[in-house]
């Protein structure tokens, strides 16, 4: 897949405020600071559309992207340390939590974690939430240009043998680089192969969507 425009929608708190769920959509989440945005704006071939912030924590509201006219990409605030109250994170988790449960178009989010560091508890526990509640995820694993290549394979191989004493059999892994590129054609494949099967959700009245 080749995007050719990228445009920013609407920002809110609300999944039920979001845009009209007509188009198949795919989240993007991990731990603040997991270098979220940049990725972003390496799939989308657009430096400023997801804004990049040194501060932790930036994002802080559900944010939508129209892409190529016919799928929504979605900029999810992160978890874990930030620079803002307990009360505020709990708040974000909540607001995240509601909309990857019940928003009707998600296809899949795609789960940041940095290739650097060895498997985080709220990581693990926020996959174990995933797949408990039927969630379609994809783990991609950011900045796999920092590491040498024999470090790397250690750090996955670690991880995964982590990943296997919670889960049956292992979640798909994506490697990726937001400075190399990596990874940017495994993600739009798959993007493109799920939008091929999306059959838009039963159009709801106004009272039901606010149920």
């Amino acid at each position: 897949m080749e995007i050719k425009t990228a445009t920013f929608l609407i920002s809110q708190v609300d999944y039920r405020k979001c845009p009209t769920p007509v188009y198949p959509e795919y989240a993007f989440i991990g731990r603040s600071n997991v270098g979220k945005s940049s990725l972003i704006n390496m799939l989308t071939g657009n430096s400023k559309l997801a804004k990049i912030s040194s501060t932790p924590g930036k994002t802080q509201t559900i944010n939508h992207f129209m892409i190529n006219d016919n799928w929504y990409l979605v900029d999810l605030p992160g978890y874990g340390y930030a620079r803002v109250s307990k009360k505020d994170r709990t708040r974000f988790m909540g607001m995240n939590y509601n909309y990857l449960e019940f928003r009707e178009n998600l296809q899949c989010v795609f789960v940041l974690i940095d290739s650097r560091h060895e498997a985080q508890k709220n990581d693990l526990d926020f996959l174990a939430w995933l797949g408990k509640k039927g969630v379609p995820f994809v783990i991609v694993f950011t900045k796999t240009d920092k590491l040498g290549s024999g470090e790397a394979n250690k750090n996955l191989t670690k991880y995964k043998k982590k990943l296997l004493t919670q889960w049956e059999q292992l979640p798909q892994i994506i490697l990726s680089s937001a400075e190399t590129g990596r990874g940017k054609d495994e993600i739009l494949n798959l993007i493109e192969e799920v939008n091929a099967g999306f059959t838009p959700p039963p159009r709801r009245s106004q009272t039901d969507s606010q149920s």
